[in-house]
């Protein structure tokens, strides 16, 4: 099931976006301003982004620049009010895969979509590597330093978040709505105990504490 990423703030049309995605078997999350949608896009949990221009505390153009300069690949689509010429080469020429104008057809936002996900989406892996640990995602086995490492469900769902961001500072926020869901409460130590189920498992040195923000997988 695909992932879409909705950078919207008009809740008008987010919720009629909303509907027509899930009617169609696409999975959404909403999110209302700039510095949120880049955020998330980051993740590599979405499989394209709608993404408008108008968007508070950061804007459109400014997402798309930032996650096309670190090489985020996934495909964006621009749904914005502004229809000038200028405006659609800039969006295109900033790094967006499409260009549609509000108003808009929601049939025409679907076959987009689909055509994206259908000509840019590359196979996944499914064996996620860092440095010498290997996470074989169709068998859910674990390997580090050569030996066969037993993990549960929810290690195992850690260490791939950990392996698809080696070496970036994850905070426990984006660790718990990562693993454990948005409804978790985010005051919960949950995200420590499986820290140091990880360390015991995997070697104490792998997975590195940033005081202050979070941790980090080291390579």
């Amino acid at each position: 099931m695909n992932r879409i990423l909705i950078a919207e703030d008009e809740r008008r049309i987010t919720s009629f976006l909303e509907k027509g995605l899930h009617k169609n078997g696409f999975t959404t999350q909403v999110v209302a301003d700039g510095l949120s949608a880049y955020e998330y896009a980051r993740t590599g949990d979405f499989d394209l982004m709608i993404l408008d221009l108008g968007l508070p505390v950061q804007d459109g153009f400014t997402v798309l620049r930032r996650l096309r300069g670190e090489r985020v690949t996934m495909p964006m689509i621009i749904l914005t009010a502004r229809d000038t010429v200028a405006d659609t080469v800039a969006g295109l020429e900033g790094g967006a895969d499409d260009y549609l104008a509000k108003p808009f057809a929601f049939e025409e936002l679907l076959a987009r979509i689909r055509l994206r996900l259908r000509t840019e989406r590359i196979p996944e892996a499914t064996v996620l590597r860092a440095g010498d640990l290997d996470l074989d995602l169709r068998t859910r086995r674990a390997r580090a330093g050569g030996r066969t490492v037993e993990l549960t469900a929810r290690e195992f769902a850690l260490a791939e978040v950990f392996c698809r961001h080696p070496d970036q500072v994850l905070t426990r926020e984006q660790l718990l709505s990562q693993v454990w869901g948005f409804d978790f409460d985010p005051g919960s130590n949950i995200v420590d105990v499986y820290i140091r189920y990880l360390r015991r498992k995997l070697g104490s040195a792998r997975i590195e504490t940033v005081r202050g923000i979070g941790y980090r997988l080291r390579p």
